[in-house]
C-alpha cells in the first residue's frame, strides 16, 4: 500500500480522506495549510499527495511547484475550467472538484498509483490472488472464470475494502452510474462470488444496507 499526505485545512475533509484510505489499506498523514505540508514533503517521503487548492500558508497550486517526484491529485471546489487546467498544467495526475464520493476518490487514487507503478497491480488475502491488469483471478493458483460483472464487482469490492456499500451504490459503481435495475441483482452476484471464491465470511451482509469486503 501507499504512504500518502492529504493536505486539506477543513478538518472534516481531511479526516473522512484520512480514515477511508487507512481503511483500505494505506498509511496516511494529514496537513492543514501549505507551509506545514511543505515542511512534511521535505522530511518525509510519500507516494501521493492529496491536495487541497484553497490553503493557508501557501495555495495548493503554489505549493506542487515544490512537489517533485510524487504524484498529486488536486481535491477542490475550484471547479472552474480554467483552475482544472492550471491544475493539470501545473503537474496535477488528476482534479476531482467538491463534493465528491469517497468511492470515485479511491478509484482516482488507485488509478495514479497504477499509472506511476507505485501501487501492486496485483492483490492477495486467504487463497486468492486477483490480477487487476490482467482481470484474472486464481484461487489456489488456478484461475476461476468469472463474468465480466462478477470481476467488476469483486474489484469494486476489494477497492472499497472494510467500507459499508448499500446495493444502490454497488449498482452504481459496478453496472452504470444511471443503473434503475433491481438491487436483487447484486445479491446475486454476490452470492456467486462466494461460492466461486469461498469467501463468505469476507464479503458481510449488512442487514438492510447492503455488503463489506473485510480483510
Amino acid at each position: 500500500m501507499a504512504n500518502i499526505l492529504i493536505v486539506e485545512d477543513e478538518f472534516n475533509i481531511n479526516s473522512l480522506i484520512s480514515k477511508s484510505l487507512s481503511l483500505t489499506g494505506h498509511k496516511c498523514k494529514s496537513a492543514y495549510d501549505g507551509i506545514e505540508a511543505l515542511k512534511i514533503v521535505r522530511e518525509g517521503s510519500f507516494d501521493l499527495v492529496i491536495l487541497d487548492v484553497m490553503l493557508p500558508g501557501l495555495t495548493g497550486f503554489e505549493l506542487i511547484e515544490h512537489i517533485k517526484d510524487i504524484p498529486v491529485i488536486f481535491v477542490t471546489a475550484k471547479a472552474g475550467l480554467g483552475d482544472k487546467l492550471k491544475g493539470l498544467g501545473l503537474g496535477a495526475d488528476d482534479y476531482i472538484v467538491k463534493p465528491f464520493e469517497i468511492q470515485e476518490l479511491l478509484a482516482r487514487v488507485t488509478a495514479v498509483l497504477r499509472r506511476v507503478k507505485r501501487e501492486n497491480n496485483t492483490f492477495s488475502f486467504d487463497n486468492i490472488s486477483v490480477d487487476f491488469d490482467k482481470r484474472c483471478v486464481y484461487r489456489d493458483d488456478s484461475e476461476v472464470k468469472l463474468t465480466p460483472k462478477e470481476y467488476d464487482l469483486l474489484e469494486t469490492l476489494i477497492l472499497n475494502r472494510n467500507i459499508a456499500l448499500t446495493r444502490d451504490r454497488l449498482l452504481s459503481l459496478v453496472w452504470d452510474m444511471d443503473y434503475e435495475g433491481d438491487t436483487r441483482t447484486v445479491d446475486i452476484h454476490i452470492q456467486q462470488l462466494r461460492k466461486k471464491l469461498g469467501i463468505k465470511n469476507r464479503i458481510i451482509s449488512l442487514y438492510k444496507i447492503g455488503y463489506r469486503f473485510e480483510i
